[in-house]
């Protein structure tokens, strides 16, 4: 960058570091936004190409199901454990104004509820301490901390939360900082759960960890609940002594915009994500037969090695950019269009000498993040231990659920909930559900195998209760 463009580029920047400055957010936070702002300044779009990687092949990793002899040091590092749950999401995508993990998921259960019966189950499984530490969002933060107020014994001596960053949106045709006087709130993003590592560090909490002799982290996001602590896994990873693992599973058309892993020319494994794919790639990206392997955002983490890595670089650790467009008010097409700058937690991986990735069964990969996917959690598919975990209906033999809901009709909370008054449908014997139009579904219903209904008017049409269906059904 020349002397001129930097000049330039500061000048650019100047009315961001106001803005931030006045909410309080630290110098470290600052400098960590104008790298990427630079970069964007500069035109990059931190995209990746793949010339510059090669796919994963399956010898290349470990498969969980084929490990052996490592779940009694999994058990012995348990007291060394803490459990990092990414909770800054307000699901407005589903029509939610508050933190996603507050949503009734299984037998009037929240997310929050479940992951707190867990973490207490295995506290008296084992008699460690087992910290639960979440990561909330500006948003999400207080209405988090109220929800859990109910569990008193979840305290410990680790601070249960801490708020990840945020920063401003840029105006696309401007580069300059969105505002947004109807609501200020909507001048901010999270900048993504790649900013957990900035964030231990400015809120204490990686200190706090180690002060309590805290070794690892194992790290997920609050709406995945199969993302549950593995004694086997946890040995794996400390008998390696890895300092960063990465879980990842094998990619079905269900994952084919999800972040695959894939091996950097220089030896490192990197993740990409289809917001960082050119836009001539975007076919091979989805194809799941080059790229095998997506990311579950679920990592395991050496706090040593990641408190060696934030020292000698100043605490602040540049991560791939993502440059993701969206509109100042996400529920608004036509409010200004921005950008929201955010990096991937997982994209760390290529940071690490050593790090490693580990696919795992499907199992370990369910998260929330559409109505269908909330369905599915609600039906018979899945069952609630008395423990707190949430685990696939053993009665089920046809493997993952496929299920597409008309986002016209279901895309919302309140209009699943409309459609569906009396629940999910039994699906615990269905391969695929693919819904379209306006349908309502009455109580009891069955659905077996694979089927279409599809709704062609413009009326809504109801299934009535008690209904099997196990063939494709057409309203004209």
């Amino acid at each position: 960058m020349t002397n001129r463009l930097r000049t330039e580029t500061a000048a650019q920047f100047q009315p961001f570091a106001e803005k931030m400055q006045q909410h309080g957010l630290l110098p470290v936070v600052i400098d960590t936004f104008r790298h990427y702002y630079c970069l964007l300044v500069r035109g990059e779009t931190g995209l990746i190409a793949k010339t510059e990687m090669d796919p994963i092949q399956e010898d290349e990793l470990a498969h969980v199901e084929k490990l052996t002899g490592f779940k009694q040091a999994g058990q012995a590092a348990l007291e060394r454990l803490v459990v990092i749950k990414l909770n800054g999401g307000l699901g407005t995508s589903m029509g939610l104004s508050h933190a996603k993990s507050l949503l009734a998921v299984k037998d009037g259960l929240t997310f929050l509820d479940i992951i707190a019966r867990q973490i207490l189950a295995y506290r008296r499984e084992f008699g460690v301490k087992l910290p639960l530490v979440l990561m909330n969002s500006f948003s999400t933060e207080g209405d988090t901390r109220e929800a859990l107020s109910s569990f008193e014994e979840l305290s410990s001596e680790i601070p249960l939360s801490f708020v990840q960053h945020k920063f401003p949106k840029v105006l696309q045709d401007t580069l300059t900082p969105a505002v947004w006087p109807p609501d200020p709130d909507l001048e901010w993003n999270p900048p993504g759960h790649g900013d957990i590592y900035t964030a231990l560090v400015t809120s204490g909490m990686i200190q706090e960890l180690l002060n309590a002799g805290i070794r690892y982290a194992f790290i997920s996001n609050s709406v995945n609940l199969g993302a549950v602590v593995d004694e086997t896994i946890l040995g794996y990873f400390v008998e390696n002594n890895f300092p960063f693992m990465m879980e990842v599973t094998d990619r079905t058309e269900a994952d084919s915009k999800g972040g695959h892993i894939a091996r950097l020319k220089n030896g490192r494994l990197t993740l990409r994500e289809i917001a960082q794919c050119p836009e001539d790639e975007i076919k091979e990206f989805q194809d799941i037969h080059v790229y095998r392997y997506f990311n579950t955002n679920t990592i395991w983490m050496n706090l040593l090695a990641l408190g060696k890595l934030l020292e000698a670089h100043d605490n602040v650790i540049h991560l791939p950019m993502i440059r993701n467009p969206k509109t100042i008010d996400p529920k608004d097409d036509s409010t200004p269009p921005v950008y929201q700058i955010e990096t991937a937690m997982g994209s760390a991986v290529s940071l690490f000498d050593g790090a490693a990735a580990i696919c795992v069964p499907r199992t370990r990969f369910a998260p929330v993040k559409k109505c269908q996917d909330l369905l599915a959690v609600w039906s018979d598919c899945y069952m609630l231990k008395d423990d707190g975990f949430v685990i696939q209906n053993p009665r089920r033999k046809t493997g993952a659920l496929a299920l597409r809901l008309d986002s016209k009709y279901y895309k919302k909370i309140d209009q699943l909930k409309a459609r569906f008054p009396h629940g999910a449908p039994s699906l615990v014997d269905c391969e695929s559900l693919d819904v379209e139009g306006d349908v309502l579904f009455g109580k009891n219903v069955v659905i077996k195998g694979k089927v279409v209904i599809a709704n062609c008017s413009d009326k809504q049409v109801a299934i009535r209760d008690g209904s099997v269906i196990k063939q494709d059904l057409v309203f004209q």
